[in-house]
């Protein structure tokens, strides 16, 4: 029981900036702490959706500063790691060079230019997206579910997928952990289409894109690591949202 405890504060200390209220890190809950990436995601999506709400209380006079805050909000939350690993695999995967550069590349700490440039454009066009939001209370639910279904194919995709042979889970895995975190991205994805129609399908095109993205990084690279599956969340939530916004 302790591990798991050790386990879920791991996954805050290493995936929040919210401060850690207990800092205690366990190499026997490694994978542990991947069970617990919906919940982390839950709380992401619990400060989206107050953010959303708050930022409705503006009026859409002010629908840009709306739109930039709740693009923001999100990174804020997890400091800014996903979208560091976004602009990293961007890089390398743009760079167009053979397998062996594009490793070194993902690996080098320095931002290129193919990173700004992609970072640029994934701004400009989150604040277009949401700028045409309309808030309605009932779309709180998907928004904050979109973090927990990215995260629950972030923990999947890492224990069961391949990795690359300079990734911290180069070793073996225990891939039972894949079935709780299966059930949770179900939940996640497919409860709120059940419940809300296509007014909920925002989860679950979340969780396509990341799957998409993680597949396409992962061939691209040569292997999973914690970079692509940041690449992946980034722009699965990207498609979470632009769905949210468009699919009523």
């Amino acid at each position: 029981m302790k591990t798991w405890l050790h386990a879920f504060f791991m996954a805050w200390g290493m995936f929040l900036a919210v401060p850690c209220p207990y800092k205690k890190w366990d190499e026997k809950a490694l994978d542990k702490m991947l069970v617990f990436l919906p919940a982390i995601g839950l709380i992401v999506g619990g400060v989206w959706a107050l953010a959303a709400y708050l930022t409705s209380l503006l009026g859409y006079p002010r629908a840009g500063l709306t739109a930039a805050i709740l693009m923001a909000v999100p990174w804020i939350v997890t400091g800014f790691i996903h979208l560091d690993g976004f602009m990293d695999v961007c890089d390398a995967v743009l760079s167009r060079r053979d397998l062996e550069t594009r490793q070194r590349i993902l690996k080098d700490p320095h931002a290129g230019s193919f990173a700004v440039i992609s970072l640029g454009l994934l701004i400009v066009f989150s604040i277009m997206v949401l700028a045409s939001w309309w808030y309605k209370a009932a779309m709180l639910i998907p928004l904050a579910l979109i973090p927990v279904s990215t995260r629950a194919c972030a923990g999947i995709a890492v224990l069961a997928l391949k990795p690359m042979s300079t990734s911290q889970y180069s070793r073996e895995r225990d891939k039972r952990l894949v079935i709780p975190l299966c059930v949770m991205l179900a939940a996640a994805a497919v409860l709120p289409i059940v419940f809300m129609g296509l007014s909920g399908l925002a989860p679950a095109a979340a969780a396509a894109g990341y799957g998409l993205f993680c597949l396409y990084g992962k061939k691209q690279l040569g292997g999973m690591n914690g970079d692509i599956s940041g690449f992946a969340l980034t722009l699965g939530e990207f498609a979470g949202i632009i769905v949210l916004v468009f699919v009523r």
